[in-house]
């Protein structure tokens, strides 16, 4: 990892993409296998983009929402991957029992929500919007779950423009990582390799001038 927040790029659809995320500077990509989402993969692209960037300093992360066991069984026994993140109303268990490391979105800060899934990184979005809808909201309510030693991935309408704002109002407490996907899109939901380039470059040029140190707890 180049810096110390890592960045996440979710909803990769090509392995082109995934190389052109990789040459910005990701840390890692996200593979969406959620049936409704514009940005869901067929299986064989999936395949394809994994092993493009096998070689790769990237983790691949598999998403699903609400997905059952042998649906997801079905995708990481194909498509090689480092993580799974969850987007639904999974119970602990049903996280718990991946074998992978594993990534939570829940809406917003909840305190609640966090306490229940322990063992995994928090994704946070937009408390009402939910996931991929490219909305923002008010990020700073992110700095108490930091603070109480969580890791925590700031999601939710950020883009390479608010990316050093949504980072500057945590209080001065680096995130786990930040999560784009909208923010560096084109049309078609095509992510844009300049707007990628940019949003890490927006990225770490905050860690500098903050010199953000990095919660190793």
């Amino acid at each position: 990892m180049s810096g110390h927040v890592r960045i996440k790029i979710c909803g990769i659809q090509s392995p082109e993409e995934a190389l052109a995320a990789v040459e910005a500077g990701a840390d890692l990509i996200g593979l969406n296998f959620v049936p409704d989402s514009p940005r869901c993969l067929e299986l064989k692209l999936a395949v394809a983009i994994s092993e493009a960037v096998s070689d790769a300093a990237v983790e691949r992360v598999a998403l699903f929402r609400d997905a059952s066991w042998d649906e997801i069984d079905h995708v990481i026994q194909r498509v090689e991957c480092e993580r799974i993140q969850f987007h639904g109303d999974e119970s602990e268990d049903e996280v718990e029992a991946v074998d992978l490391p594993a990534i939570k979105a829940i809406r917003g800060a909840d305190l609640e929500a966090a306490e229940t899934y322990p063992g995994a990184i928090l994704l946070l979005d937009h408390p009402h919007q939910g996931g991929g809808q490219g909305q923002a909201w008010d990020w700073s309510e992110a700095e108490q779950l930091i603070s109480q030693g969580y890791d925590v991935i700031i999601a939710g309408g950020l883009n390479p423009d608010n990316v050093g704002q949504a980072l500057g109002d945590l209080g001065g407490i680096a995130p786990w990582g930040v999560d784009v996907a909208t923010g560096v899109e084109a049309a078609e939901y095509r992510k844009d390799p300049a707007r990628m380039k940019a949003f890490v470059e927006a990225v770490r040029q905050y860690e500098v001038a903050e010199s953000f140190v990095e919660d190793e707890a």
